[in-house]
């Protein structure tokens, strides 16, 4: 078996040297937003690296796909917004989703938004849950990563004039973020 196993580079042996050193390099890229921060940067593009598979059968539609990058200079975003319709028995409620990588730290981001954030943990993951009453409908969990956070931020878009009630906002969100979460660089 050893003999078999070291062979002398026949053409298969190299065609699948080959083929290992091209998915290696593929799943290296450029970020599309580089700063010259010192800060890390940023190795989850949610746009790219959120499988299609996993938004269709959240609700969302992959085609939607939205880039959004904001490059601030001393710390940066790449985001991707997704358009989206959640079914639930009786009702028919829209939802968007917004998805936003960044080279901040999580402990930056709860100075910022402390007074609306709890600490919670997804999958085992340090995080923060971001619920803003003045943004009626809209609920963020804001998840640590080697290269700063990824926030996931979802808006219920109701169809019908009433308030949506606060205790709905985040109802089942939690369930999409642990499900997006180990596909997010630790």
């Amino acid at each position: 078996m050893s003999a078999a196993s070291c062979g002398s580079g026949s053409a298969a042996t190299g065609e699948s040297e080959s083929v290992a050193t091209e998915s290696a390099m593929s799943t290296t890229r450029t970020p599309r937003v580089v700063d010259d921060s010192g800060r890390p940067q940023i190795t989850f593009d949610p746009c790219l690296d959120i499988p299609d598979d996993l938004l269709t059968e959240a609700g969302y539609d992959p085609r939607s796909k939205e880039p959004t990058d904001y490059p601030m200079g001393d710390y940066s975003f790449l985001g991707c917004r997704f358009k989206g319709t959640v079914h639930i028995p009786g009702f028919l409620r829209r939802y968007g989703l917004s998805v936003l990588s960044g080279n901040v730290s999580l402990e930056e981001e709860a100075a910022k938004n402390g007074h609306i954030a709890t600490e919670v943990s997804v999958n085992g993951r340090r995080a923060l849950l971001e619920i803003d009453p003045d943004m009626h409908g809209s609920c963020a969990y804001v998840l640590q990563t080697g290269f700063g956070i990824v926030i996931l931020s979802r808006t219920y878009h109701p169809d019908h004039s009433r308030a949506v009630p606060e205790a709905e906002w985040c109802a089942g969100f939690d369930q999409l973020v642990s499900t997006i979460e180990p596909g997010i660089p630790a």
